[in-house]
């Protein structure tokens, strides 16, 4: 195969050589492309082989050789552009000498044409090149098949050359600009304000999880890639703002997998005035219009399933969701027998792990995977939302909810904790549990409480994981499809 390969390359170093020698710059200039294929194909497609004989429509285009048919003084091939496809006609008699140049072309190419529009004896829309530049040589052979398990590592490795021989790849992308453009519209349009919060940070708080550490020379200081910008935007808050969001990068330090990549975007959102349960109506009706934006319907197909967001979504108590699924009250009562069932029915919990740790793994293995249309569970231990706030009917409990669709989690909200003794209480009992080596606690912050201590206005937040939702919406079983460059292991 690598025999091959070389053998390919050669054969393309060898027309560049010869190109080159014709006087030709293989690696051209600038190329006023005025049309392009879909556009081309849209305005004419329906134009008849006589229409377009009387008057061929001129057009000029830049793309890539994406296939080539030589019948000696004709070739047949296609152009791709970033819209779609054509086929291209080159012909000896139209080209003249520079029909010897275009035989030094290869699959792969990237060219301008200018020509005009006629329709062949199968009917197939082509442009009948009158004049073509090299733009682009290229030097390495595009795959002919390139799909499959074997390749699919080598997919996401070399995503360029995917997106070049796998239109869906490139569609499932655009749907990606598309929900991101449809959350920003929908906040906005609602009277929210597009904020940016420090990516480096001193303390990495806003969420319990493992942050990767860098120095800064010139302060002589250890920082840290955030792990999300909740602290931040509560300061916002505090300063005077009443609804803000942020479309962000986070980095966590963690395992990889089918679900997570240790750089990832979230959407936080912040409102002043408002509470967990008006937040589940809201991201009812913002994710049912990010559907309709971005596929043009409520439903979207995932694997075996068809997602339903069409509102009001079901809600469950955190409790409840559990004892539809066997898990008894006793649970509930105690760390220790939280602990006790786990290891019974065969979850792996550390031992020590505090009540509500154990709580969330017994979820995870028993309630979370069969969650696949849109439910939120709601009112989860206090001792894992060290942000959220107590619900005024139970301490014990906040005031939160996370979504769950297709058996994963998709959002993660609460009324936001403003009482800045209660917020330096729940840190000082992190800071305690990460002593007895709980590793994935959150940090004291003693600047975030004096924010508090200003006065911040109740509120209610919510993370929205933006490559989970592209992932429901493109039909995409694994994070590392929705995108662009996924962390892999060096080759």
């Amino acid at each position: 195969m690598q025999d091959e390969l070389n053998e390919h390359i050669r054969s393309r170093l060898k027309h560049l050589d010869e190109l080159k020698a014709a006087g030709i710059r293989p690696f051209g200039d600038a190329f006023d492309a005025e049309d392009h294929a879909s556009e081309l194909i849209e305005k004419y497609g329906n134009s008849g082989k006589e229409t377009l004989a009387e008057n061929p429509p001129p057009c000029s285009m830049a793309g890539r050789l994406v296939g080539l048919r030589d019948f000696g003084k004709a070739s047949f091939g296609h152009l791709m552009d970033a819209t779609g496809r054509i086929q291209l006609y080159f012909k000896k008699d139209i080209l003249g000498e520079k029909f010897g140049i275009f035989k030094k072309l290869d699959v792969g190419d990237i060219v301008g044409v200018h020509g005009k529009l006629f329709r062949t004896k199968t009917g197939e829309l082509t442009v009948e090149v009158e004049d073509f530049v090299l733009l682009a040589k290229s030097l390495r052979p595009l795959p002919e098949k390139w799909h499959g398990l074997k390749d699919i590592e080598q997919r996401y490795r070399q995503r360029y050359v995917d997106l070049i021989v796998s239109p869906e790849v490139k569609e499932t992308f655009k749907k990606r600009s598309a929900a991101i453009k449809a959350l920003r519209d929908f906040l906005e349009s609602r009277g929210f304000i597009e904020v940016e919060t420090p990516m480096m940070q001193s303390i990495p708080g806003g969420a319990a999880a493992k942050p990767f550490r860098t120095h800064h020379i010139a302060l002589g200081i250890d920082l840290y890639l955030r792990i999300a910008p909740e602290l931040y935007l509560k300061r916002l808050l505090v300063g005077g703002y009443e609804r803000i969001y942020e479309l962000n990068r986070n980095f966590r330090n963690e395992g990889i997998s089918t679900k997570h990549n240790p750089e990832f975007s979230m959407l936080e959102f912040y409102m002043a005035y408002k509470d967990y349960t008006f937040l589940m109506s809201f991201i009812e009706e913002m994710l049912a219009h990010v559907a309709l934006k971005t596929i043009g319907t409520l439903k979207a197909p995932y694997g075996e399933h068809i997602i339903d967001f069409t509102p009001p979504w079901p809600r469950q108590s955190l409790h409840e969701a559990m004892n539809r699924q066997g898990v008894p009250d006793a649970v509930f009562a105690s760390a220790e027998e939280a602990r006790r069932w786990a290891r019974a029915a065969g979850i792996d919990i550390k031992e020590g792990a505090s009540h509500g740790k154990a709580i969330d793994e017994i979820f995870k293995e028993k309630v979370e995977h069969g969650l696949i249309q849109p439910t939120f569970i709601t009112d989860y231990p206090v001792g894992l939302s060290p942000l959220a706030k107590k619900r005024p009917d139970n301490p014990l409990l906040v005031e939160r909810f996370e979504l769950f669709i297709a058996g994963r989690e998709l959002v993660n909200a609460f009324s936001e904790l403003n009482d800045p003794m209660d917020q330096r209480e729940r840190f000082q009992r992190q800071v305690e549990a990460k002593a007895k080596g709980d590793e994935e606690t959150h940090p004291m912050d003693e600047d975030f409480i004096k924010a508090l201590e200003y006065g911040m206005p109740p509120a209610a937040g919510a993370g929205i994981g933006i490559d989970r939702l592209v992932m429901v919406l493109t039909n995409s079983a694994s994070i590392r499809d929705v995108i662009f460059f996924p962390q892999l292991r060096p080759e």
